[in-house]
């Protein structure tokens, strides 16, 4: 069949824009190319390949692990099943090491290493430290960083246990938080996203609390801890800041107008 064909079948499983992505995925096309050449037709190989993939996002499968990327803060990164996608919401975390620069910057629970890529690039004289409990996950983002030409630091362990004895200016973390038994668990994308990477605890706040408790003894005086949070967790994040003697504590809100980060400052 060509490319048109193609995409008129697939049409009957997935909407169209959806089909096109796919479709200059397994063929290494532009979408001006795709246009351009409709009649082109499309080898069998290319044809079960993209068949496959059709069948996987009809099932549900995030577009992003069919296609292998997902673009974050502009820039584009690979993702696997390995790891979190990236997330509009997310990018507030690097506006807001953009807003506070500083010397030395640490990004917990790094996954695909969106977060700290693009600090580190956005920052280049940051010295960047980034840290994740999976060993897969950080396969995925040194090859990220490797990519956009950043010089990270990925470690390899629970949250601070990588870091003894170091301090950092600003500390960014976008953790697990939502709740064991939320019903967003089994919908959408995040039914085939890493389960450690998305829930924590009977209300969502279990690892939140670890890196709160933490965190102190790795800042330096006046450095700054800011998280990503669930869209109803604003109060009991600052509520947590405050009682570990944290000033100064902010929310940034997301384009929605939800509050989805918030922040301290060690005093």
């Amino acid at each position: 069949m060509n490319r048109a064909e193609a995409l008129q079948e697939a049409r009957a499983a997935i909407p169209l824009r959806e089909a096109r992505l796919l479709l200059c995925h397994v063929l290494c096309a532009s979408h001006a190319e795709l246009e351009a050449h409709a009649e082109a037709k499309v080898s069998p190989h290319d044809t079960a390949s993209f068949r496959d993939r059709v069948v996987r996002r009809a099932a549900g499968e995030p577009l992003a692990y069919l296609t292998g990327h997902r673009e974050f803060y502009g820039l584009d990164f690979q993702v696997t099943p390995a790891v979190l996608i990236p997330r509009e919401e997310t990018e507030l975390l690097v506006d807001v090491a953009r807003e506070t620069p500083a010397r030395r910057i640490l990004d917990l629970g790094t996954g695909s290493g969106c977060l700290a890529i693009a600090v580190a690039k956005y920052l280049p004289q940051a010295e960047v430290t980034a840290v994740d409990a999976s060993v897969a996950a950080l396969e995925v983002a040194r090859e990220n960083a490797a990519r956009h030409g950043v010089a990270v630091r990925f470690l390899q362990g629970d949250w601070f246990a990588p870091l003894a004895g170091e301090r950092f200016k600003l500390i960014l973390a976008n953790p697990p938080y939502v709740a064991e038994g939320d019903t967003h668990l089994s919908q959408g994308d995040v039914r085939f996203e890493p389960r450690s990477a998305l829930a924590a605890g009977p209300d969502g706040l279990d690892d939140i609390r670890r890196i709160v408790a933490a965190a102190s003894a790795h800042l330096e005086p006046g450095g700054e801890l800011w998280f990503e949070h669930g869209y109803d967790q604003a109060q009991a994040v600052e509520a947590l800041l405050a009682g570990a003697g944290f000033v100064g504590i902010g929310h940034l809100r997301d384009l929605a107008g939800i509050m989805r980060v918030t922040g301290g400052v060690k005093p």
